[in-house]
This record gives structure tokens, C-alpha cells and sequence, in this order.
């Protein structure tokens, strides 16, 4: 393995962690309806968990509902359930072929604690940006002490690790911003 090998590996780690910060910011109800509201949310499909849009169409027929509709209507209680245990506050209503949720709007307050949980998840998703660069440049100090790479290898691995930090970290920052705006606008 070399000093290239490790920085493409934690840039494909990097991007993962972009990509779950980015997939809990999209289950963060604003108010407004759209399918990643409910798509990551797992119901004991016959004892398997299994996400809804596997088991279910995903619509939005206008800005304050969603419309799953199981391929299965027997898993329709298993949705329910599912959605009554996620983290949405919503109450799943049902007319024996589809599932409606209607989202309300968001209180003042509500708004400014949305603010607060997607600020922490923007830092968790640092804390690991930040984790993963300290486990490639042990990698890197590792293989130059035992001489399987150059102090410059060394050094340009270390180099192009932080820029791939700063890089990912900017993404989550601006994904923050992003959805930081999006519950500020929409309570205006």
C-alpha cells in the first residue's frame, strides 16, 4: 500500500460521511413535504428491516402531504408503526391503500430546536472528517517509520489529507447552511 493508496482510500470515506450527514439533514422536517422525509426510515418488513421507498412509492401531491403507497398494502401497519417510531412527529392516517402524512407547519420554537439538532449533526459529521485524517496520517507517519515511504511521501500524503478535510468539511458547512436557511425561510 502506498502513501496514494491511503489518501484515496479516506477520500472514499470522506465522501460516505458527506453522504450520511447529508442523508440525516433530508429527514429533518422544515414544514414542507418531499420524500427524504420518510425515505430512510426502516420498517420490520417480516422481520427484515427494510427502508420504505424499498417497499412503497414515495409522492408529493402538493407542499404539505406525502403519499406512500405500499406495493404490499399488508406492510401498511408496519409503515405506520415505523413512522410513529421515527424521529417526524407525524401521525400516519390510512384509507386501507395508501398512507397520507400530512405535515404541519412548524412553531417558532420547533423551528429554532430543527436548528440546533442540524447544527449538531453538521459537527458529528466534522468529528468524523476529522477522525478519519487522524487515522490516514497515522497510516502515512507509519509507513515513513518503517521506511515504506519517503519524509517527502510523507509529507505530501499528509498534505493532501488535510486538503481532502477542509475540502469535506466545507461540503458539511455548506449543507448546513443550506438547511439552516431552508427552516429560517420557511417559518417567514
Amino acid at each position: 500500500m502506498s502513501v496514494k493508496d491511503v489518501v484515496r482510500e479516506i477520500e472514499g470515506k470522506m465522501k460516505k460521511t458527506i453522504e450520511a450527514v447529508s442523508r440525516e439533514f433530508s429527514e429533518v422536517r422544515t414544514g414542507r413535504a418531499h420524500p427524504g422525509l420518510i425515505e430512510g426510515v426502516h420498517v420490520d418488513y417480516y422481520g427484515t428491516p427494510t427502508m420504505i421507498k424499498q417497499i412503497a412509492s414515495i409522492s408529493i401531491p402538493d407542499a404539505k402531504t406525502v403519499v406512500i403507497q405500499p406495493w404490499d398494502v399488508s406492510a401498511i401497519p408496519m409503515i405506520e408503526q415505523a413512522i410513529n417510531q421515527s424521529k417526524l412527529g407525524i401521525m400516519p392516517s390510512n384509507d386501507g391503500k395508501v398512507i397520507r402524512l400530512s405535515i404541519p407547519p412548524l412553531s417558532k420554537e420547533r423551528r429554532e430546536e430543527l436548528r440546533k439538532v442540524v447544527k449538531e449533526m453538521a459537527e458529528k459529521g466534522r468529528v468524523s472528517l476529522r477522525s478519519i485524517r487522524r487515522e490516514a496520517n497515522d497510516k502515512i507517519k507509519k509507513m515513513e517509520q518503517d521506511k515504506q515511504a519517503s519524509k517527502d511521501d510523507s509529507f505530501n500524503g499528509q498534505e493532501a489529507v488535510q486538503k481532502l478535510t477542509d475540502k469535506f468539511i466545507k461540503e458539511v458547512d455548506d449543507v448546513l447552511v443550506a438547511k439552516d436557511k431552508e427552516l429560517v425561510d420557511y417559518g417567514v
